[in-house]
């Protein structure tokens, strides 16, 4: 039983103050939410109207479901010299769009004669899921239509559910039943039937012998003749629309790989549209690159009912024989067999006029005069470009002499005459064939890098980092195992593979799509290098990279000692110097202390104020790096140690001073020239600490018996616990230091809090 649906009429307020009625089609109900069954491919065609003024319409009209729409007019060779304007309704949204302007500026057929049922039509724009059209055909001069051609239509294709993917997608919205007849007025009597499945007129049956036409029925082909007496196609992706005859030609083979091919059965191809036999051309010398206009806002999800939308308007609407283009690329890189008779093969397509001849089409669905295409879609016509050249050993980034089929002139005003031969790209735009913008200025732009990408050798070739060895300089030190990171601008998938270089051999293989290998480098000195090999064998070298192999831990020449150094004094810091030395054969990189404390220091430090606590033992460990990696630790133990005034041997006159500001608690103080103390200890090192004031005087230092300094206590500011005098020994042994009161004049006062001595 059929779903039925009804109009009710809405009214719109234009922007002369007049209302224009409309019929909106209710959704129908039973459709579940869960998926959607099969629907075949529709074309809807609907009349414009005169409006007066040059200008022909079709206000707002509710319709059955489409996704794509055109306008075409009776003549294949006339031109529609004016502006073709759309907006639809959205069955998602409900909301009208904007106005878009529909590309009418597209190659003529090359022999009118061909086709009967061609039409001369914009190019379909893609819309989403739609339920309403408004449409206006302005002449270019606006006062009189009668420049407009006649039997202008708007052609509205439901593209369908085709694909397994697109049955398992929910529904967004109800589909609309059967049996409604969209109006294409404002009056719901004045309506038309729609042509729900057009039957293409078959020009030429697999009986009939070919004429010389650059199709089997209408397209814009050239003039040169081609044999062509297939039943019908031949993939070599396996297309469901392959099936050769004898006299299909047979597929060379490339010098690249193929790139992997929706073929027709997998985007929903219906080939009752297209009975016509396949023809072929001699070859593929060249590839035209185009853009089918329309949104780039579409989802992936989508492209292969765009591609089946496109199908349908081609073979219903312009009355072809077939999808014209070879190839289409949507813009995540997906690429989807296009015109039938094997994507192997020279097929004849419909897409450049005047140049199909010795030409592949290759469209990316989208529109790209201000914006490029993406990185996907261009690896992709690239790797589809290099496939189909390689197949007649064509280097995509060279020219080609390329006969002209008809006399016009290109976008850029170059001049052709039908016969004559011309120098092309290899991968040209469709705008160097023919007077068009296609395939947009961006995307024009980007073709050099398509040619590059699907020649070689490989682009941006760049070593980015090494793991497994340190950079000194130019050079990098390993122990021996190192991986190599890489990056290049050309897409992995026109890479055949990398090869990893050491002295100049090849020390490992990663694929085309690797970015880092790995090797291990004997003791000395080597060259690093990665060689990447496109596709097409064409090789590109890294620069070098200087490698030494270095096994050998490195020395501490010194091993970390501590010395006491002038500061500040108290039980849990006492100021004292690191020292150290480390060395390596062949490049120190850092050296580390580890304990008491933490901190790193460059190759050429040797040295560090810290502070050390006072009875116990601490150990000052150390590790040196160098840049392969190799390490040494050196780990000494070391005791400071205070002896108090009062373990001091004294003569003369002293007294005893307390106050939480002296070292225990305690001091001695004296005045008394020739007064002394004395201390003898075991250790490298010694401090002596002292109280300073304003007032304070000067002392005698003597060392195992030798005076070996005079110091001046005096200090503009009262200050305690100072280690003001040092001493450091090569190694540890008994010393005694004494200290003996100067009595100087005016400030004779010395105040000593003890020494501290390196155990």
């Amino acid at each position: 039983m059929k779903r039925r649906a009804w109009l009710t009429l809405g009214a719109v307020v234009l922007g002369g103050g007049g209302v224009v009625s409309y019929a909106v089609a209710s959704p129908s109900s039973g459709h579940s939410a869960e998926g959607q069954p099969k629907r075949p491919v529709k074309v809807y065609d609907l009349s414009l109207k005169s409006a007066g003024g040059g200008k022909r319409e079709l206000a707002r009209t509710a319709t059955k479901q489409f996704s794509m729409l055109g306008v075409s007019w009776t003549g294949p060779t006339k031109r529609l010299d004016g502006t073709a304007q759309v907006r639809t309704r959205s069955i998602e949204t409900g909301e009208w769009s904007a106005w878009q302007d529909l590309e009418t500026n597209v190659d003529p057929l090359q022999d009118p004669e061909a086709g009967a049922d061609a039409r001369g039509a914009s190019e379909p724009l893609w819309v989403g899921p739609a339920d309403g059209v408004q449409v206006q055909v302005v002449h270019k001069d606006g006062s009189t239509s009668a420049g407009l051609p006649k039997g202008l239509q708007v052609n509205l294709v439901d593209p369908g559910v085709a694909t397994a993917a697109e049955q398992k997608q929910k529904v967004e919205t109800a589909a609309y039943a059967e049996d409604v007849t969209p109006s294409d007025s404002a009056s719901p009597g004045d309506s038309t039937s729609p042509t729900d499945s057009v039957s293409p007129t078959d020009s030429a049956s697999p009986s009939d012998s070919v004429s010389p036409t650059d199709s089997a029925s209408a397209s814009p082909g050239d003039s040169t003749s081609a044999s062509a007496t297939a039943t019908a196609s031949a993939s070599s992706s396996a297309s469901a629309s392959a099936s050769a005859s004898a006299s299909t030609p047979t597929a060379p083979p490339s010098t690249v790989p193929e790139p992997p091919i929706v073929s027709r059965s997998g985007w929903g191809a219906d080939e009752s549209l297209s009975p016509d036999p396949s023809e072929y051309n001699a070859d593929v010398k060249a590839v035209f690159v185009h853009h089918t206009d329309g949104t780039n806002d579409y989802s992936c999800a989508d492209s292969a009912a765009i591609v089946r939308g496109i199908y349908a308007y081609h073979t219903q609407t312009n009355g072809w024989n077939d999808i014209g283009y070879n190839f289409l690329v949507d813009k995540c890189g997906t690429i989807f067999e296009g015109r039938k008779g094997g994507v192997g093969l020279p097929v004849l397509g419909a897409h450049t006029y005047g140049w199909n001849r010795e030409s592949a089409g290759i469209a990316v669905l989208g529109e790209y005069t201000t914006t490029g295409a993406t990185d996907a879609a261009l690896e992709s016509v690239a790797r589809i470009a290099a496939w189909k050249l390689g197949q007649y050993n064509a280097d995509p980034a060279t020219t080609v002499q390329l006969k002209a089929g008809a006399t016009q002139t290109n976008y850029f005003g170059t001049s052709f005459t039908a016969g004559n031969s011309y120098t092309f790209n290899r991968v040209s735009g469709h705008r160097d064939g023919y007077n068009t913008q296609c395939p947009g200025g961006s995307l024009y732009a980007q073709l050099p890098t398509v040619r590059a990408w699907a020649s070689g050798p490989v682009q941006g070739l760049k070593v980015g980092s090494v793991s497994g060895a340190g950079l000194s300089g130019s050079t990098y030190y390993t122990k021996g195992a190192i991986t190599v990171k890489w990056s290049t601008t050309t897409p992995g998938s026109l890479i055949s593979k990398f090869e990893l270089l050491v002295d100049g051999k090849v020390a490992a293989t990663a694929a085309g799509t690797a970015t880092s290998a790995g090797a291990t480098l004997t003791a000395g000195s080597h060259t690093v290098a990665v060689r990447a090999v496109h596709q097409s064998g064409k090789t590109t070298t890294s620069s070098s990279l200087k490698f030494v192999t270095d096994t050998t831990a490195p020395a501490f020449s010194t091993a970390p000692k501590i010395s006491l150094r002038t500061g500040t004094v108290s039980t849990t810091a006492i100021p004292v110097t690191l020292a150290w030395k480390a060395t390596d054969s062949a490049a120190l990189k850092s050296v580390s202390l580890l304990t008491p404390t933490t901190a790193t220091f460059g190759p050429t430090t040797t040295t560090s104020s810290s502070t050390a606590k006072s009875g116990s033992a601490s150990i000052w460990s150390m590790k040196a790096y160098d840049y392969a990696g190799n390490t040494r630790t050196s780990s000494p133990s070391y005791t400071p140690v205070i002896l108090q005034e009062t373990s001091a041997t004294k003569s003369g006159t002293w007294t005893s001073r307390s106050s939480s500001s002296y070292l225990g608690g305690k001091s001695y103080s004296s005045g008394s020239k020739g007064a002394s103390l004395s201390w003898t200890f075991t250790g490298r090192s010694a401090s002596w600490v002292v109280s300073r004031a304003s007032t304070s005087g000067q002392a005698y230092v003597y060392v195992d018996g030798t005076k070996v300094a005079t110091v001046d206590l005096k200090s503009s500011a009262t200050s305690y616990r100072q280690a003001i005098w040092t001493k450091t020994w090569s190694s540890s042994a008994k010393h005694t230091v004494k200290i003996v009161v100067v009595g100087t004049s005016g400030r004779p006062t010395v105040t000593t809090d003890g020494l501290v001595y390196i155990k």
